[in-house]
């Protein structure tokens, strides 16, 4: 009997009782080798104890402070390192306790900006299809996942959706991938153009796509015509960088590898690794300014905003990340990965695509690799993986809908960055045969 209200009321869950490294252990022993960062949070696996020591040093000077009265050394320091480290313009950052909270906060921060220049007209947002920004109501509304929004469509707010950026299923095969890239950006503009530029306030999207679509990276060049888009109509860029930021994908800020910079990104997951819940909203120089000049502040706010021992957490993380050269292991790892996924399932008959960068991979399954057809959602292909992955101690981010927010099912791996060969020989062993179990399940 339970009295907690699980996000599965009818699944039986583990009972996690300790964290070693890159496993979380059961209360009966059972290791489980965390492939997945939980949901892409775990950046340094789950005992790290600089991290640990720089908790209990903060709680043992102010644990929280309410930002309505003051700052902390803390939270101020976490500030700079940030934005010291965001390539330019980003100059200043609004913490807040994880990515629906910085989405739906990066959403009002643009309709504000816009009301203090004096263009109050400006209220659409645009985003794409096959994203995901969080479950909040205005996260859920510009995010572009149809299975999580279709209960609540009725009580979301309008946005608009664009075609996603997913080269195994939309580019034509006469078709370069800059080429490609420039054609599905350009629905950008057709969008705007159709709401009336004056009118658009921002456009929303996630550098490398996470849970929805599966570790799904944009080609080439697209992100520096969406930029170009942007700039032409004066609409905001928002960046979700919630699961591919902090390092996953081998840089600390995703976009760093497009050659753009945002008007505003939204941190969080691996900021914090899972030390203490925490994200940030960054935002470029003339959006701060033009609160600064005006109003002076945000018509928002949370209770654990800035929460002085979720910076300390977040500020340990970084200094771990950068003292220990992790980033260089995300990549030097993250290619160990890739090279392993394809020498297993290259091949496979029923893996379409191996996409993703760093240490942030997926596998796309198909039911025909020629044809691309994907499995009956009925036949529940990701869950069966999921299910036979955990017995064989195994933790990885299984989901369906990858196509359309029904079809389509993928496997998305997000591994602590201290992992090393002998685990990847480990997550890549051990998902293959829970891939080849859950097929043979379905195939009787």
């Amino acid at each position: 009997m339970t009295h907690v209200f699980h996000r599965h009321t009818k699944t039986k869950l583990r009972i996690a009782a300790q964290g070693d490294g890159v496993y979380v252990v059961d209360r009966e022993g059972n290791r489980y080798l965390d492939a997945s960062g939980g949901a892409a949070v775990s950046s340094l696996g789950h005992s790290d104890p600089d991290v640990r020591r720089a908790i209990v040093n903060q709680l043992d000077q102010v644990a929280y402070a309410h930002t309505a009265f003051f700052t902390t050394e803390v939270m101020e320091e976490l500030a700079t390192t940030l934005c010291d480290r965001a390539p330019s313009p980003l100059s200043n950052v609004y913490f807040v306790s994880g990515g629906s909270e910085g989405v739906e906060t990066a959403l009002k921060m643009a309709r504000q900006y816009f009301l203090e220049v004096g263009q109050p007209e400006r209220r659409h947002f645009i985003a794409r299809r096959q994203s995901y920004h969080g479950n909040t109501l205005g996260a859920l509304s510009v995010g572009g996942n149809m299975w999580r929004r279709e209960p609540f469509d009725p009580i979301l707010m309008p946005a608009s959706h664009v075609g996603p950026c997913y080269p195994y299923r939309d580019r034509r095969d006469d078709e370069s991938e800059s080429a490609y890239g420039e054609r599905v950006a350009d629905e950008l503009e057709a969008m705007i153009q159709s709401l009336g530029p004056e009118t658009v306030a921002a456009f929303v999207a996630e550098t490398v796509v996470g849970a929805t679509s599966g570790a799904l990276a944009p080609v080439p060049g697209y992100f520096k015509r969406i930029r170009e888009i942007c700039d032409r109509h004066g609409v905001l860029l928002i960046l979700d960088e919630v699961m591919c930021g902090m390092g996953r994908t081998g840089t600390l800020f995703a976009y760093e590898q497009e050659n753009i910079a945002p008007d505003i990104v939204v941190v969080a997951k691996g900021l914090g690794a899972g030390y203490q819940p925490i994200g940030g909203v960054l935002v470029a120089e003339p959006i701060f300014e033009a609160f600064q000049s005006g109003t002076g502040y945000l018509q928002h706010g949370f209770t654990y905003m800035g929460h002085a021992t979720a910076c300390a957490a977040a500020l340990a993380v970084i200094k771990k990340i950068e003292s220990n050269n992790l980033l260089e292991n995300v990549r030097a790892m993250g290619d160990r990965l890739d090279a392993a996924l394809t020498d297993r399932f290259g091949n496979h008959p029923h893996v379409g695509d191996i996409r993703g960068r760093g240490l942030f991979r997926a596998l796309e399954f198909v039911a025909d690799r020629a044809t691309k057809e994907p499995f009956d959602p009925a036949q529940g292909l990701n869950a069966r993986i999921k299910k036979s992955a955990m017995e064989r101690g195994l933790m990885c981010y299984p989901m369906g809908g990858t196509i359309d927010g029904r079809r389509g099912d993928h496997v998305l791996l997000a591994p602590p960055f201290i992992i090393d060969e002998t685990h990847i020989a480990a997550i890549t062993d051990r998902l293959a045969d829970a891939v080849d179990d859950a097929l043979q399940e379905i195939s009787g």
